[in-house]
């Protein structure tokens, strides 16, 4: 099973996301591959933001090594699923998709522990350490979730 996790720059909910993942999949031996990009290219090959890091360290998982990177229509190839963090994020994966199949391969992650509600993991980026940490309760409880499943 390949994962990818996108939100907008690639700084933020997606490599927490993909960190938060990783301590799991790690932990549970599962065999899942992981990474996260983002719809802008903003932030290409930068790391994490500060404030994510931080957060992310404080519960035991290191994101410093990650790297800012952009979505592209070759992903559809590379992942089965595509969790994007808001409704912003989803509508622009969709509009790279070119078939049935690769649209049905994007799911809003918040879906996973809110079925059907399609809400957002708001974005972090202009708030608080308040915000990071809501987010990383938010995506701590997705990954049970679809790892749970996947067990």
């Amino acid at each position: 099973m390949n994962i990818l996790f996108v939100c907008l720059g690639n700084i933020c909910r997606s490599p927490m996301a993909e960190g938060i993942f990783q301590e799991k999949v790690d932990r549970l031996g599962l065999d899942v591959s992981l990474d996260s990009a983002g719809t802008g290219n903003w932030h290409v090959g930068e790391e994490p933001d500060p404030r994510a890091q931080q957060t992310t360290r404080k519960n035991g998982i290191d994101i410093s090594g990650l790297r800012g990177r952009q979505f592209t229509a070759a992903d559809f190839d590379r992942f089965d699923r595509i969790y994007a963090m808001d409704a912003s994020n989803y509508e622009n994966i969709l509009k790279l998709a070119e078939t049935d199949e690769e649209r049905e391969k994007v799911r809003m992650i918040l879906n996973e522990t809110h079925p059907g509600q399609n809400l957002s993991v708001p974005d972090p980026y202009f708030g608080g350490d308040e915000g990071f940490n809501g987010v990383f309760a938010m995506l701590d409880a997705a990954a049970d979730k679809v790892l749970g499943e996947l067990k």
